[in-house]
């Protein structure tokens, strides 16, 4: 069975507590976001989709007029250990509003056809370095 590479983002009052979080500043919260991740290519592109929804959400909400005290969003996947493969990404949100629940639901739906990354991924992304190594000077 392949591994779960799951991070977890969240900024206000779901911010993660775990002390060792990295805090990154952001342009939609006064603490910026905190994220618990370890550093792996797998974690980072999990990290990559998880921070993207996370900032959709405030950004929507706040285009929509919803109070967004608090946000989470954990993302997860695997790979094929013989390939690496991704097995795909899966994200949850948890939400910390006094927003009714059907502008909640109209929320996430527009920010799961909007966030960049999960749609970039979603179309397939091609991957490539030049053929020349890098040295120095």
């Amino acid at each position: 069975m392949p591994e779960d590479f799951a991070v977890t983002v969240g900024a206000g009052t779901l911010a993660p507590a775990d002390g060792d979080a990295v805090v990154l500043p952001h342009r939609w919260t006064d603490g910026g976001v905190r994220a618990t991740v370890a550093f792996t290519g797998a974690h980072l592109l999990h990290l990559a989709v998880a921070g993207c929804v996370l900032n959709d959400l405030f950004r929507e909400a706040h285009a929509r007029g919803l109070p967004l005290a608090g946000a989470a969003v954990t993302a997860r996947g695997g790979f094929a250990p013989e390939t690496w493969a991704s097995t795909g990404v899966s994200y949850e949100v948890r939400l910390d509003t006094t927003a009714p629940d059907d502008a909640v639901t109209r929320l996430l739906a527009v920010v799961d056809e909007v966030a960049e990354i999960p749609r970039a991924l979603r179309q397939g992304v091609p991957v490539s370095r030049p053929t020349a190594p890098a040295r120095p000077g």
